[in-house]
């Protein structure tokens, strides 16, 4: 595996290939080990791995502490390499529950504050609102991000699950590296109207959920139970029938995968870098074997036989469910 990296679209940062999304380590997807969280994120920085993904909502703080200690532990020529990209906004209560997001100027610039003190860094690289706050105005909360970078804390403004018309109206604002979006085999949403607006405004994605929360990355059985404090337990992909159909597609493509000598997983993730070179999956391996495998999707070679048949196994709209619940389906601009 050799590390090759793009860039941010046309404002932003060179960047690893691949991203490591750090969510996954601070409780979603059930209970995570500290340690083992940390080793992985070395990991990641030794195969060349400079992104880092995380959001100042992860564990209430704890996914930027954890990340911070992983970089002051991390070796100096390693740690200066990572560039850490950080969602803002998401608001919750001491019990964990979600009840809305805030993009409101002074919120924006508190929230900066708090999450450069928990990472221990005196910039964050990239700064995204997690979502579009319906009570502010897109250019009022990209407007103090800017001024953030003029201060010199922040270095790059990104946006989250927003549309065309958002988009078009942040970058009028300000310059956009790049739009963080689920985007994956069985999330093609962005193909009918946001990735042509990107490519025409000179913005990247990085594409998170590209083994859509591990239903397709070949690891899920019909048998498996999820963990109460696993958001997954209440996904819509993730139940009954749709759960059921949505494996079949997988068993499918296990078959292409057997044929290339590769995982699931890594035919899933190469899917997405196939995509073109102003698109970064993030990968969420919480787990040093995780991340082993899907780095090796950075030697995954698909011709234009191998894309017919993957999409012909996971065809576009083909999966059950919506990708959250309807509450927070209603919180998408990118979904409208």
């Amino acid at each position: 595996m050799t590390m090759s990296t793009r860039t941010l679209g046309t404002t932003g940062p060179q960047v690893s290939a691949l991203g490591l999304g750090c969510m996954g380590m601070s409780g979603m997807y059930g209970d995570s080990d500290r340690a083992e969280s940390i080793a992985t994120i070395h990991a990641a920085l030794e195969a060349g791995v400079t992104l880092l993904d995380t959001g100042d909502f992860y564990g209430m703080g704890h996914n930027e502490l954890l990340i911070s200690e992983a970089l002051r532990t991390a070796p100096a020529a390693l740690r200066d390499n990572a560039l850490v990209s950080v969602k803002f906004g998401a608001l919750r209560g001491p019990d964990g529950a979600w009840f809305g997001f805030d993009g409101r100027p002074d919120a924006v610039k508190s929230f900066a504050a708090y999450s450069r003190q928990r990472l221990g860094l005196d910039h964050i690289d990239i700064y995204r609102p997690s979502r579009l706050d319906p009570a502010v105005p897109i250019e009022e909360t990209v407007g103090a991000v800017a001024e953030l970078v003029e201060q010199g804390y922040v270095r790059h403004i990104g946006l989250s699950e927003v549309g065309a018309e958002t988009i078009r109206r942040a970058a009028a604002t300000a310059p956009i590296a790049d739009l963080q979006i689920e985007y994956a085999l069985i999330s093609r949403g962005p193909e009918r109207e946001i990735l042509p607006t990107l490519r025409e405004l000179g913005i990247a994605v990085t594409a998170y959920g590209v083994l859509s929360r591990g239903l397709i990355s070949g690891h899920f059985t019909s048998g498996r139970k999820l963990a109460a404090n696993d958001f997954r337990a209440y996904s819509p992909r993730f139940q009954g029938d749709n759960y059921r159909h949505n494996l079949t597609m997988v068993e499918s493509l296990r078959k292409i995968a057997e044929q290339k000598g590769a995982t699931v997983a890594q035919i899933a993730i190469a899917w997405v870098l196939s995509r073109g070179e102003d698109i970064v999956p993030l990968i969420g391996a919480r787990t040093r074997v995780r991340l082993t495998e899907s780095l090796g999707a950075l030697d995954v070679t698909l011709d234009a036989a191998d894309l017919a048949a993957i999409e012909s196994a996971v065809p576009a709209d083909a999966a059950a469910g919506t990708r959250y619940d309807a509450r927070q389906m209603a919180m998408l601009d990118s979904e409208r």
